[in-house]
């Protein structure tokens, strides 16, 4: 299938502070592909500079072979990478489905004019999209009523609507009980199954384990290993810096990658 996305010697700096190195990796069309590291490591200002949140400072960033470092926000989305946020965004105030509307309407390829109402084509896809969240029968409730759970739904079906290539997750079990993570896994493998490619920042490994084909590690910006999961959690610096001493032996005798 080839390379969908990379990133060659990105640098983010705020001020003297390096939140991203020189970092350089590549994702796979079809994958599931996952960030891992300890706070403060970098992970969702790589996210930043990848949706055009924030500009990189230095290094190129490919979409399908097109640089897309210096476009903004809204411009990437409409080439196909939609983004959802580690803690949920939403109009709290409107329903589900006028939420999940708005990403059907304005961040699809060939959109984007702001409307005073929404066209058929986008009603369905929201629709559509509600149906496989399995939130349509919630579509008229205002997005205050909603659990976490839900809301991170929501926040999926929003960005689903725009009919991205590349989704990137951030934190996609974060916040849940052990249930609704194994619902929410089992959510993020149907949507790579649809043909869509996923990044996704986790903490979980349970998660990345279950889900990611290959995973990378950042530390203070930089990474530190990249391979197959079950690689990458042995490695001993990871386990140094990341997972700790005490789970060595956990991690050695659970196995990894795939989905």
């Amino acid at each position: 299938m080839g390379t969908i996305f990379e990133c060659e010697r990105v640098t983010k700096a705020y001020g003297g502070l390096l939140a991203v190195k020189d970092l350089s990796f590549n994702v796979e069309e079809g994958e599931i592909y996952a960030i891992a590291g300890p706070n403060g490591a970098g992970k969702t200002t790589l996210f930043d500079t990848i949706s055009g949140v924030s500009p990189v400072t230095s290094g190129i960033i490919r979409f399908y072979g097109q640089e897309i470092q210096r476009r903004r926000a809204d411009d990437i989305c409409r080439l196909g990478i939609a983004r959802t946020f580690q803690t949920t965004v939403s109009f709290e105030t409107q329903t589900v489905l006028t939420n999940v509307l708005v990403g059907a309407a304005m961040g699809r390829p060939g959109t984007g004019t702001i409307t005073l109402e929404f066209d058929r084509d986008s009603i369905q896809i929201a629709l559509d999209v509600l149906e496989f969240c399995g939130l349509l029968e919630k579509q008229d409730w205002r997005v205050s009523l909603l659990s976490v759970s839900e809301r991170k739904k929501l926040m999926l079906a929003t960005a689903l609507a725009t009919q991205p290539k590349l989704l990137l997750l951030d934190e996609p079990v974060g916040g849940l009980n052990r249930q609704e993570r194994s619902e929410m896994i089992e959510f993020v493998r149907r949507v790579n199954q649809l043909g869509i490619t996923v990044l996704m920042i986790e903490h979980i490994m349970k998660a990345v384990q279950a889900l990611a084909n290959r995973m990378l590690v950042l530390h203070h910006g930089e990474k530190i290993a990249e391979g197959t999961p079950s690689d990458v959690l042995r490695d001993e610096r990871v386990i140094e810096v990341y997972l700790g001493g005490k789970h060595r032996e956990k991690i050695s005798g659970n196995g990894g990658g795939g989905h």
